[in-house]
């Protein structure tokens, strides 16, 4: 039979009848518990972290580089494209990385978008015209969406189930610093270095994160049998990211053409999406569809008032770039805080810590409403917006625990790229949402403090609604005699 140390060293082989098999049990056990930098997992904890820092830098960073890159490439017209196509080909890469760790393993996948990433960095570094560059992008698109699916199969395979949480309040730690200083670090280099730096300088240090990280994945299982995935599916994901892409680029505009682009996005986005999804989600069946389900709603309800939090304090309050920014910083430490108070309780419902986490982010967004009252100031921000960062804090990483507690290990791929369509869809609907109000507000048809308390309203709804349907993310009743299968990382 099979025994699994406490020590989270791995599965040992113990042969009952054995001469010393008592013995040989009782030095292989440890008492101490396993931890994400023990002997075992502080390569692979190490390797992840750092990729999860650099894509997350990149991501916060690019958007300070742009401008400037856009104008050394004569492709001012073009300035939505390199980010539409990033948004676009990352949820084909989810597609591609969920289907090739299911059919190959997490290591092949993982392999396949940290290359892909770094090649679409050097191509965007090294571009001489615009049209080059947005091609890299969508390059990078491709390999960040790998990675992003990736993670959660690795996650799956190589922690034990009282680590994921840990893990999972380490990786959204790791989006903190790039969120705090991404933007100032890329800044400065563009100013006095240049802007291809921002891409370029990246290069060496997505290298050693994967340096770390391969020991661990060549211990990793490798799926049994044929996995092929369905015909098809990405094709569906390039529609799904074309009216992701549509979405997001209504979001941008300040006219009414914004709402035509929508609709068309909403339409692509519903055919392409059906093949890509568990069925159920919409309903949010009990089980995986309402995990999947939760986190579109924690990504979508969060990130629509993010996007359109500076802007109402500038223009409503007069604040500088600086002053309309300190709320964000503010939820992100919140989201640092109480994903790690998250990791330290194991043991806890994460059912329970869903909600709760929903009810904080459902607070933090109806109190953030009082900014868009005459008189009052923008200040009730400053605190609102970190009640809601603790309860992504609180929801995201939990969440994902019951992503890989629910998902059987021959379909993790699959569902793990269900999981990140859902935070993208979520997000691109919701951010588009604020974008046609705000272009309703800029064609004169809505003044800002009501663009501000209907956006507001509609996304406390949306938190609210995820808060009853917490409940449902929980496992269905598991049929007598079903076992929880162990990781597979173990020590050579």
């Amino acid at each position: 039979m099979s025994s699994a140390d406490s020590s989270g060293v791995g599965a040992r082989r113990v042969f009952a009848g054995s001469s010393g098999a008592g013995s040989e049990l009782a030095r292989n056990v440890r008492t101490s518990s396993p931890s994400l930098f023990d002997r075992t997992h502080r390569l692979p904890t190490a390797g992840l972290l750092m990729l999860v820092t650099f894509v997350a830098f990149e991501s916060m960073a690019v958007a300070t580089a742009m401008p400037t890159a856009v104008a050394e490439l004569h492709g001012l017209a073009w300035y939505g494209w390199p980010f539409s196509a990033f948004l676009v080909a990352s949820v084909v890469g989810m597609v591609v990385g969920g289907d090739a760790g299911d059919r190959s393993g997490p290591r092949t996948a993982l392999l396949g978008g940290v290359a892909g990433f770094a090649v679409g960095l050097l191509a965007a570094g090294s571009a001489g015209s615009m049209a080059l560059f947005v091609a890299a992008r969508a390059v990078q698109g491709v390999g960040a969406g790998i990675i992003a699916v990736s993670l959660y199969v690795v996650a799956g395979q190589a922690y034990e189930a009282e680590l994921r949480p840990r893990l999972f309040g380490a990786i959204s730690a790791a989006w903190v610093l790039p969120a705090l200083v991404g933007p100032l670090v890329a800044g400065l280099v563009t100013a006095h270095l240049s802007w291809r730096l921002v891409f370029l300088g990246l290069l060496p240090l997505i290298a050693v994160g994967l340096v770390l990280v391969l020991p661990a994945m060549r211990r990793l299982a490798v799926p049994e049998g044929d996995q092929a995935p369905a015909r098809g599916r990405r094709w569906w994901a390039a529609l799904a990211g074309l009216g992701i892409g549509a979405l997001q680029y209504a979001g941008q505009r300040l006219d009414l053409a914004a709402v035509g682009i929508a609709v068309l996005g909403l339409a692509a986005l519903a055919v392409g999406l059906r093949p890509l999804l568990p069925p159920g989600v919409v309903r949010g069946r009990r089980g995986l569809p309402a995990v999947v389900a939760t986190r579109g709603l924690l990504a979508g309800s969060f990130f629509g008032v993010d996007a359109l939090l500076p802007l109402a304090l500038s223009r409503l309050h007069g604040y500088s770039p600086a002053a309309a920014g300190v709320p964000l910083t503010a939820g992100a430490l919140g989201w640092a805080v109480a994903s790690q108070l998250q990791g330290r309780r194991p043991g806890a419902s994460r059912v329970r810590l869903l909600r709760v986490g929903f009810l904080l982010l459902a607070a933090g967004l109806a109190a953030t409403a009082w900014i868009a009252v005459p008189g009052m100031g923008g200040w009730p921000a400053y605190l609102s917006w970190a009640v809601a960062g603790l309860g992504m804090g609180l929801g995201m990483p939990s969440v994902g625990v019951l992503l890989l507690d629910q998902s059987p290990e021959h379909r993790r791929g699959a569902d793990s790229a269900a999981f990140q369509i859902a935070d993208v869809t979520g997000s691109a609907l919701c951010v588009g949402l604020v974008g046609v109000l705000v272009a309703a507000t800029a064609g004169g048809l809505l003044p800002l403090r009501a663009a501000v308390l209907v956006a507001v309203g509609v996304l406390t709804v949306l938190a609210g609604l995820g808060a009853v349907l917490a409940p449902r993310a929980g496992a269905p009743a598991a049929a007598p005699g079903a076992s929880v299968p162990a990781t597979t990382l173990a020590t050579s």
